[in-house]
């Protein structure tokens, strides 16, 4: 247990330091257009925090790994970050506005469009579906085929979900990021501590508004929060969240989370909390 501990801890503040150092230079660096973003205030910020996200994870997770040897929990939320981070990089960097959520893709898919947005669909249930196979392994569970089954449809549904509804979040600054903490500090001990840290070392130049996690960073850090969550959590818990998870995906199409913030009290403080009074008093241009 002690060893445990002391590799999840090194894991997160290892994850935490590289992406604090990188992100800072980053905000400071001349970075091509291709790199940059308006975000929703009309700021140019980097798109930088994405990629530096996933290094920062990856490094996190071969701490993790180096100290306890023993435990299995890195290569899932190493995998699945990484693969869902990937993707979500070629939509940053590559992907057009032709079709705007999961129904829009589909009718473009229908029509023989193939968008930016669909290949990262797919690409984050490849990556979803590989991390959950991977838990499944090391988990003690029912032998049984249908059982099976039925664990790595939970497992690649929570996975996937929490890597878009992470995306979907990512429209103010730090707000997917508070996400990220406040979900994964309750599972540093099944994988999430990379991530955590990863998120931690990006907190202060995103609640800046100097960078964004785009979605290669939300992507990667939701997939590696869910997968850390298919790891511990019991199956019953695994469905309660899943569907949570996947409703909440769902009204985003009908719903503006923004709009929802903002009229709630304690989630709009929470939103709030963070960020400089130059970034909170910044006008609002997208919900």
């Amino acid at each position: 247990m002690g060893r445990r501990l002391l590799a999840c801890a090194a894991s997160g503040v290892a994850a935490a330091f590289v992406a604090a150092t990188a992100n800072q230079q980053a905000s400071e660096a001349q970075l091509g257009s291709r790199w940059m973003r308006t975000n929703f205030a009309g700021k140019t910020v980097t798109l930088a925090e994405g990629p530096i996200a996933i290094v920062a994870l990856l490094a996190g997770a071969a701490v993790d790994g180096l100290l306890d040897p023993s435990g299995r929990r890195g290569l899932p939320v190493a995998l699945a970050g990484f693969g869902s981070g990937l993707v979500g990089g070629y939509d940053d960097l590559y992907g057009s506005s032709q079709a705007k959520g999961f129904r829009g893709h589909l009718r473009a898919l229908r029509s023989g469009q193939l968008t930016s947005g669909m290949i990262k669909v797919i690409g984050v249930s490849v990556s979803a579906a590989t991390a959950a196979a991977l838990v499944q392994r090391a988990r003690p569970g029912c032998p049984k085929p249908a059982c099976r089954v039925v664990d790595g449809l939970v497992d690649t549904t929570l996975i996937a979900a929490t890597a878009n509804l992470t995306n979907l979040l990512d429209l103010r600054p730090g707000r997917a990021a508070k996400v990220i903490i406040l979900l994964g500090s309750g599972l540093v001990g099944f994988g999430s501590a990379p991530a955590v840290g990863a998120t931690v070392g990006s907190l202060p130049t995103d609640l800046a508004a100097k960078s964004m996690l785009g979605d290669c960073g939300a992507n990667a850090l939701g997939a590696a929060v869910g997968t850390a969550a298919a790891s511990a959590l019991p199956r019953y818990l695994r469905m309660i969240a899943g569907a949570a998870v996947v409703a909440l995906n769902l009204a985003s199409e009908r719903v503006s989370f923004t709009a929802v913030i903002e009229r709630t009290p304690l989630l709009h403080w929470l939103d709030q909390l963070g960020r400089p009074a130059r970034v909170t008093a910044m006008p609002d241009r997208q919900a």
